[in-house]
């Protein structure tokens, strides 16, 4: 069981109202990085805990985002039964349980799918592929409830899409040099 003193490496957060998801290498864990919550409360972030064997051990959850509703993690994980490196993935919620993984077909490839975002209304899923050789940034609609063919929208060492609710894109750019990853930056795509 972790304690307040025990070292730990937390990264790749989610705030949806005053609940936490973060991922974490820590004591505890079922695998090398598993998905933690923790909950604000009272001016802190409390109860922190390890979201269960379930999602981390069973569903090999990576990075991941929750719909607006709570009823659906998307995700990524090279878990069997995918096209080839990181697929993404959701898991729906039904009687208050998480249901087993669904492979999104119409985006994944046998290349790496992942770091989704799905937009407020549900309608959009924004997440990093592979580009010629690269990260990129590609987007899918929802159309009559089923996930459209991915379009590309920023090449070249951009990953890790996320929008804000005036629809402007926050994303990671890559620097490479002799193939090695030199720096990472936060950019900012506004919408016009």
């Amino acid at each position: 069981m972790q304690k307040a003193n025990d070292v730990s490496l937390d990264g790749c957060v989610l705030v949806q109202g005053n609940q936490m998801w973060f991922c974490s290498a820590r004591v505890g864990n079922y695998r090398g990085v598993d998905m933690w919550t923790a909950e604000y409360k009272d001016g802190k972030w409390t109860n922190w805990q390890n979201a269960g064997k379930l999602l981390n051990q069973d569903y090999e959850m990576g990075e991941m985002h929750i719909t607006a509703d709570g009823n659906e993690i998307y995700f990524h994980s090279a878990r069997a039964g995918g096209k080839g490196g990181y697929d993404i993935w959701v898991t729906r919620k039904v009687n208050n349980k998480w249901q087993e993984p669904e492979n999104i077909e119409a985006i994944n490839t046998a290349d790496t799918e992942g770091w989704p975002f799905v937009t407020q209304d549900g309608k959009e899923l924004w997440f990093t592929g592979w580009y010629l050789g690269s990260p990129a940034i590609f987007r899918s609609q929802k159309i009559n409830g089923q996930w459209s063919t991915p379009e590309l929208i920023i090449s070249q060492f951009a990953a890790e899409p996320s929008l804000d609710n005036d629809g402007n894109l926050y994303f990671t750019h890559h620097f490479y040099w002799d193939s090695k990853q030199l720096d990472a930056d936060i950019y900012v795509a506004y919408r016009k």
